[in-house]
């Protein structure tokens, strides 16, 4: 299917692009935007409208909070306090209750078709500078498209389910738009999931070229994009893929694989040593604050070291299977005090994932609760860590995953036992289905709270299934999608709502 390379945006959607201030079409410093003229002519300008779009990772409907707890809450990794009433609805799967990542991404990705497009006229540039600005610009523009099909459509591995009817992919644009006259001209539809997924294919095929080294995990780079093929292929089902992209990501020498007190002290770093790439938190006033921030919804203290500060809401707190996991008592009742000592559970439990939960604070007499503090305040201040997107642990989980349905079932044992190692546990013997219930239950288990297991369920076409709340939420069911924003849907009649919306 020929990819269209404009796309509708409804008038209100261009307006505010154009308009905002903190999340401006373009922030090129002293402009808040870009006009019609074109502002992208200089290095200093590429650099900031570059930064926009990393920018916008940080938005609490993307990286922010809601591809991460919003993602586990509609799973089956935790359950909700009340505290602050947040995430409610999304952990009873109520319709509606969803993620919003959509107009947020576009935005970014209609900045990164600009800055595309504007590449060859700036002045004074070099070609490596060039070559940079388009491979990030590109690995950025394939995060976003991947985070959307992934949200808004069915994945291809559980597309073809009985009894599940979708509307396909969601529209993609390649090239920017400034004016909302020209934004009105075109009415996009929904592409195929395969042609938003060749899409993603060919931008990250390119950073590899583009940016093969890459300038830190917080930026775009040749292994990230390995990294980030490994996880697409495995969402696509092209297993042959998962394996080569994971074996180059692995043996890149961007981030690293840690095990034992080393794991866990990785979490307690500004920047993640396993970080393949991350989203940064760089200064005070990128704080998210005490409402949304991922410090915040996981956990009601602000400090490990002060375990009796009120820091955040512990809104959401893990379920009774994820505590079972590593060993961890049960919910702390109202008035009752619970150890203080974050390595109490270690006894119970060999696997070093157990030190990453601790007992939180009392929040409106709540009583405490058992917490996971992945996300603690490591950047220097309060509501804002840097969020590892890609971890290069994750390879060996993705390989392992795609080497059983290749039918490579030696290569897959030996691998997740390595990986089992790696957070002491010992070795298993398994085969056939048996194994990869083995493969799916250690990516349960390593990815708690940072928005995986939705996905795992979804692209294996499963059921979720909850007992706190009473959740039996079966993968025909329309709820598995969230709803298209209703004024995409009433703005462009090309666009098809999701079912049950």
């Amino acid at each position: 299917m020929k990819l269209h390379t404009k796309f509708y945006l409804s008038l209100a959607l261009v307006g505010s692009l154009l308009l905002s201030s903190c999340d401006s079409l373009l922030q090129v410093d002293p402009k808040q935007s870009i006009d019609a003229n074109g502002a992208l002519n200089t290095p200093d300008a590429m650099n900031a409208a570059l930064n926009s779009v990393y920018s916008k990772l940080r938005s609490a409907r993307n990286y922010g909070r809601d591809l991460l707890a919003v993602s586990d809450a509609l799973a089956d990794v935790g359950q909700t306090t009340s505290n602050s009433g947040r995430l409610i609805g999304e952990n009873n799967n109520q319709p509606g209750a969803h993620f919003g990542t959509w107009q947020n991404s576009y935005f970014a990705i209609n900045e990164a078709n600009l800055i595309l497009a504007g590449i060859s006229k700036v002045q004074g540039a070099t070609d490596a500078q060039k070559a940079r600005w388009e491979g990030e610009a590109k690995f950025l523009r394939a995060l976003y498209y991947f985070d959307l099909i992934k949200v808004y459509s069915y994945i291809p591995t559980a597309v073809f389910q009985p009894g599940v009817i979708g509307q396909g992919g969601i529209p993609v644009v390649l090239e920017g738009v400034i004016t909302s006259g020209e934004a009105l001209t075109r009415k996009t539809p929904r592409s195929t999931i395969d042609a938003v997924y060749e899409q993603i294919y060919k931008d990250l095929e390119d950073v590899k070229k583009l940016v093969p080294a890459g300038r830190g995990v917080q930026y775009g780079s040749g292994p990230a994009a390995s990294a980030l093929l490994s996880r697409v292929a495995l969402y696509r089902g092209d297993w042959t893929k998962v394996v080569s992209e994971s074996t180059l990501a692995l043996a890149s020498n961007v981030g690293a694989v840690t095990s034992g007190a080393a794991y866990v002290s990785g979490w307690r770093a500004a920047i993640n040593p396993e970080s393949m790439f991350e989203v940064r938190f760089a200064l005070a006033e990128e704080s998210i604050g005490v409402n949304e921030s991922l410090q915040s919804t996981y956990t009601a203290i602000l400090s490990l070291a002060n375990k009796n500060s009120q820091g955040g809401w512990g809104d959401f707190i893990p379920n009774a299977t994820v505590r079972g996991f590593f060993g961890l008592a049960p919910l702390q009742a109202a008035g009752t005090v619970a150890s203080d000592n974050n390595n109490w559970d270690v006894t119970r439990n060999a696997d070093i994932r157990a030190q990453l939960y601790t007992t939180g604070n009392t929040v409106r007499g709540a009583g405490r609760q058992i917490e996971c503090t992945k996300f603690m305040a490591k950047s220097g201040f309060a509501y804002a860590d840097n969020v590892p997107v890609i971890r290069k642990s994750e390879m060996h989980l993705n390989r392992a995953e795609a080497n059983y349905q290749l039918k490579n079932e030696s290569a897959a044992l030996t691998e997740l036992n390595a990986f089992k190692g790696l957070r002491g546990l010992p070795a298993v013997d398994l085969s056939g289905n048996a194994l990869l219930e083995e493969i799916l239950l250690e990516r349960f288990k390593e990815f708690a709270f940072e928005g995986h297991r939705f996905f795992d369920l979804k692209r294996y076409g499963r059921a979720i299934v909850k007992t706190v709340p009473a959740v039996n939420l079966s993968f025909e069911d329309f709820k598995i999608l969230p709803p298209i924003p209703q004024r995409e849907v009433d703005g462009n009649p090309n666009i098809k709502q999701n079912r049950g919306y």
